[in-house]
């Protein structure tokens, strides 16, 4: 079993910026593509961004590329976004996760890809 627990969400003003980090327990965290995923009041959880297990391969949902970064350390067993130029409608709770199941070169920006989640952690862009 997996545990993923996400932490560095708080409030920022339009325009700055937050690192989010997500550290993993258990289970071989290195060989698994993970992502980051975001929900917004209302609204279906959404993907954000992904990276293989290797850390080579991204990919990220068009409205963030070019302000988020997704990056790994796996002798950390953690996974990062860099949160940069943040606008309002960033506003959400946001979930990494992990996927055990499939080759750990496999990115997904699915929901049921994944099946290890964190708790969440909030990130609210005031305008």
């Amino acid at each position: 079993q997996v545990q993923l627990v996400e932490s560095g969400g708080g409030l920022v003003q339009a325009g700055g910026s937050l690192r989010l980090s997500c550290t993993a327990s258990g289970g071989t965290f290195s060989n698994y593509p993970v992502a980051w995923f975001r929900q917004a009041p209302g609204k279906e959880r959404e993907f954000v961004a992904a990276k293989d297990w290797s850390g080579i391969r991204t990919w990220y949902r068009g409205s963030v590329e070019g302000r988020f970064t997704i990056s790994r350390d796996n002798t950390k067993n953690t996974v990062y976004l860099q949160m940069n130029s943040l606008k309002p409608e960033d506003t959400a709770v946001y979930y990494c996760a992990a996927d055990s199941t499939r080759n750990g070169d496999i990115l997904s920006d699915k929901n049921d890809a994944y099946d290890y989640w964190g708790q969440g952690t909030q990130v609210t862009v005031s305008s």
